[in-house]
């Protein structure tokens, strides 16, 4: 059998070499188990020498080897835009069959989940959740509070009560809620405040039913971490966290970090995307162009460091759910397995 290549000449000889030396010391008994195990390794050692021959940096990401254990947070989905035309069943029977384990039923799709339904459709679902593989963790509402009219400020506080308390029945962890951008010509350090205010009587009414809030780092310019971070510190309230969206706009020279420390305090839920948005383990691909949305999601402009964010989800013990929210796809139970597959990959 031909040796795998392994550098240049004079690398190659030397690992022949090697092999042919413990060859001589193996019994013939494990002498087929050696080899096809020494292949392995020593092609896995030839990348790295060619690497090191070659003057080039190490990757970005051999700073981050993989854990020898599986990560204590799990894979979920929200069910913006994937399953926004499933009903329940198919959500838990996709969902089973591509071992995602948490759902996030985001409020107006198919599935009907509402404040409107009754208390006994309420104990239904709950039912056949607790009865499936697949916990139902979260509702995502659309509730905001960064209007000038303070009325409707105080109606999507009561939406929000309306929520938590669907939550409640539901068996749910968490109500999400967003805020959504600035308004037109407003103080952007008064409408932080504003929301923060509003955030803490949200927190009021899910407290009261063992609910917690989950503000989504969320629209144009109040999702700069600078800016969710006033909001929680203006809101103060500990059944107040976030739900990390994943953002172009926590990326800061090519990392995460600065962005998760000013948030990891509040840290109660996780949006993820598209995990293909990442550097290879070579580096940038040179030409590769920024994609630009499907409706409904944003333009993704930069990679992002998803094993970075994972590795410190596990610096903090971090042990809830990240929620796949991804577009629909014409062949869901394949897309899913695959993302399954770059998950596992990202937060090994």
């Amino acid at each position: 059998m031909p040796f795998p290549y392994i550098g240049g000449g004079s690398e190659r000889r030397r690992t022949a070499d090697i092999i042919r030396g413990a060859e001589i010391k193996m019994p013939k008994s494990g002498r087929r188990e050696f080899l096809r195990s020494g292949w392995l390794s020593l092609a896995g050692l030839g990348v790295l020498s060619r690497a090191e021959s070659s003057g080039r940096a190490a990757p970005e990401t051999a700073a981050l080897p993989a854990h020898e254990s599986p990560p204590p947070f799990k894979l979920g989905m929200v069910t913006y835009e994937l399953a926004k035309d499933w009903d329940i069943e198919t959500i838990i029977k996709n969902c089973e069959a591509t071992g995602f384990e948490g759902v996030e039923l985001r409020t107006t799709h198919r599935h009907g989940v509402e404040p409107s339904i009754s208390k006994e459709r309420r104990a239904e679902v709950r039912k056949r959740f607790e009865d499936s593989r697949v916990r139902l963790v979260s509702l995502g509402s659309t509730c905001e509070y960064e209007a000038p009219d303070p009325a409707v400020v105080e109606q999507n506080v009561e939406e929000t009560r309306r929520f938590c308390e669907l939550a409640h029945d539901l068996g749910c962890m968490g109500v999400k809620v967003r805020p959504n951008g600035f308004p037109p010509n407003s103080d952007h350090d008064k409408i932080l405040e504003q929301i923060g205010r509003a955030l803490a009587r949200c927190g009021d009414a899910a407290s009261d039913l063992g609910i917690e809030i989950w503000l989504e780092v969320h629209g144009p310019e109040t999702q700069v971490p600078a800016n969710i971070r006033r909001i929680m510190d203006v809101c103060n309230h500990p059944s107040v966290g976030i739900c990390w969206n994943s953002n172009d706009t926590d990326v800061v020279d090519g990392q995460v970090k600065p962005s998760f420390n000013l948030l990891k305090s509040w840290l109660r839920s996780c949006h993820i995307n598209e995990l293909w948005r990442t550097l290879s383990p070579w580096g940038s691909v040179p030409g590769r162009p920024p994609e630009h949305g499907t409706p409904g999601f944003p333009d993704y402009g930069r990679p992002y460091p998803w094993r970075e964010l994972f590795t410190l989800f596990r610096s903090v013990g971090y042990n809830r759910y990240t929620f796949a929210e991804i577009p629909a796809s014409p062949e869901p139970i394949r897309l899913m397995r695959y993302y399954r597959a770059l998950w596992e990959y990202h937060a090994a």
